[in-house]
């Protein structure tokens, strides 16, 4: 029996997992709401039919979330607080029938390309008129752009293309639209992200297209930052660096998933590439773009992966004093090819190794922190907390990085704005500043 009045029509989407998620999303909401719904981005009202789960099936804990997340759900429309449950996305895709046999509550599960079926079970039409159009979750200044979908790498331990199927690019002249179309709705930074950048181009163009796409998309009027996100390493386009080198508005700054610092836990992940391979590549990228800013990912404890193993990796994040790193525990995928081997690493000491390399980088962090103190840097302003206007510079994307924080007390900016600030004092991974006029 229904505890309360629920409004007919009205969706409330709820996205997990990564911002290839929650452009997905944002996709989707767009849809619906040309098809006269009302639609809400994980609203916590409690007052809509309809709620569409989009899950992440990445790693154990996110999987977990994603399955915490449609229980609660379920149980919410036992109790008549929703009255339509849908899920979607990469865990939907890669689990629906062991889904549909656990928790019979949700109405019905799609795929990470379902939207047009999903769309037709809520009785409205999948509208091609407006392909690329969304309705932003992200504050209206900035905007993950989605240039590729799915993976043709061959990584050991990961099940992104049993989710997210083959390398598939959007043509350039595409996704040139979709960005003069988000410069005219006022957002100033972009965030290029797919399974991999670097491939960008090879299904349509024959070759690696990234630097082409990036000269178009820095012509588009009112983009001020392009940031790129997830490049793969192997066979990594040099030409983008010179890109970056002579565009103003592509950011200083590369997040390039390097995965391990041990050759030999490189060749077991079927990352096409060494330890000295990748060394001489993080060269030629600083000696390129001086001053570039490197967010990299690792992963700690695949199977085999030794104490002499993980030494290396430390060593090798010691030696290579990344910007940015953040660091994942191994998680043993079923049908990935990893799942073939023992997994033979304790969680304690992954986690104690994950943990290591995090003290580690914390320090570095401190250390490149220090030396921006007295240093003038473009800031964009994204919200503000407690007592504080909190932005970013060019090497900082939002929610992973550093952040910059002014005293309201102190000055006034508006939120989505640039400003110069001078850095007076910095810690780990925040940095504090004034305004300069």
């Amino acid at each position: 029996m229904k505890t309360r009045t629920l409004k007919k029509n009205k969706v409330n989407v709820v996205t997990l997992g990564c911002s290839k998620n929650l452009f997905d999303s944002e996709i989707m909401m767009a849809q619906l709401k040309a098809n006269k719904f009302e639609v809400q981005h994980e609203s916590m009202d409690d007052d809509a039919e309809i709620v569409i789960i989009n899950t992440c099936g990445f790693i154990d804990n996110a999987k977990q979330e994603s399955i915490d997340t449609i229980i609660r759900y379920a149980e919410a429309k036992q109790d008549g607080i929703v009255d339509k449950l849908y899920v979607t996305g990469c865990l939907s895709e890669r689990y629906k029938e062991e889904l549909e046999a656990e928790i019979p509550e949700v109405d019905s599960f799609f795929g990470t390309r379902d939207l047009p079926r999903l769309l037709k079970t809520l009785k409205a039409d999948y509208k091609h008129e407006l392909i690329g159009e969304r309705l932003l979750t992200t504050p209206s200044h900035f905007a993950y752009f989605k240039i590729a979908e799915g993976c043709d790498r061959p990584c050991s331990f990961c099940a992104i293309p049993l989710m997210r199927g083959k390398h598939v690019s959007t043509p350039i002249e595409e996704l040139v639209k979709q960005a003069e179309g988000l410069a005219r709705k006022g957002v100033k930074e972009l965030m290029l992200i797919a399974q991999d950048l670097t491939y960008y181009g090879l299904d349509i163009y024959k070759k690696r297209a990234l630097a082409d796409l990036l000269r178009k998309l820095s012509d588009v009027e009112g983009i001020e930052w392009i940031r790129l996100h997830y490049a793969y390493p192997s066979g990594f386009p040099l030409d983008v660096l010179e890109v970056m080198k002579e565009r103003d508005n592509i950011c200083n700054y590369l997040d390039i998933p390097l995965q391990h610092g041990s050759t030999k836990v490189l060749k077991d992940m079927r990352r096409g590439i060494t330890r000295e391979k990748t060394e001489k590549l993080i060269e030629n990228i600083r000696k390129a773009v001086p001053g570039i800013a490197i967010r990299t990912t690792l992963i700690a404890g695949y199977p085999g992966e030794t104490e002499e193993d993980f030494q290396e990796m430390y060593d090798w994040v010691e030696q290579s004093k990344f910007d940015r790193l953040g660091i994942f525990t191994y998680s043993h995928e079923e049908n990935t090819h990893a799942y073939s081997a023992e997994d033979d690493v304790p969680d304690a000491v992954k986690k104690e190794r994950a943990d290591k390399i995090m003290e580690l980088q914390s320090g570095i962090s401190y250390d490149l922190n220090q030396q921006k103190v007295g240093k003038t840097f473009k800031v964009l302003f994204d919200r503000v907390e407690g007592d504080y206007f909190i932005g970013r510079t060019e090497f900082d994307s939002p929610e992973v990085d550093n952040e910059v924080l002014i005293k309201k007390e102190n000055a006034y900016v508006r939120i989505g704005d640039f400003a110069k600030v001078k850095i007076s004092k910095a810690d780990h991974y925040d940095l504090y500043g004034e305004l300069v006029d």
